[in-house]
């Protein structure tokens, strides 16, 4: 399974429900991205410009988009990224292969 790691904001009706009824959201979390087809690896709460972060595994992006886009639809979460991630063992055997093929490429100009 592919590695993706979720970023998003809360809208503020989800941080008034938050505060009026404080929860742990990994077991809603969880619950999402297996019925995607993943597998939740670890959830956080975040400050900065995203209030959290979601590691998760899933067969492919689609299942990962579609567990953001499912949340996104209930109008709770928002500013959503969904990023692929690699180990760096496995990026270098990506990196080994585009030096493969390097000279495949011409710049513009």
């Amino acid at each position: 399974m592919a590695t993706f790691v979720i970023q998003g904001r809360f809208s503020a009706q989800a941080v008034k429900g938050l505060v009026a009824k404080p929860e742990d959201r990994t077991r809603t979390v969880s619950k999402l991205i297996a019925a995607c087809g993943g597998k939740l690896k670890d959830y956080y709460m975040t400050t900065g410009e995203y209030d959290f972060l979601i590691i998760a595994e899933a067969p492919d992006g689609e299942d990962a988009v579609t567990a953001a886009l499912a949340a996104a639809a209930s109008g709770s979460v928002s500013k959503l990224t969904t990023n692929r991630a690699w180990t760096a063992r496995d990026f270098k055997k990506i990196a080994a292969r585009a030096k493969g093929v390097v000279d495949a490429y011409r710049a513009p100009g």
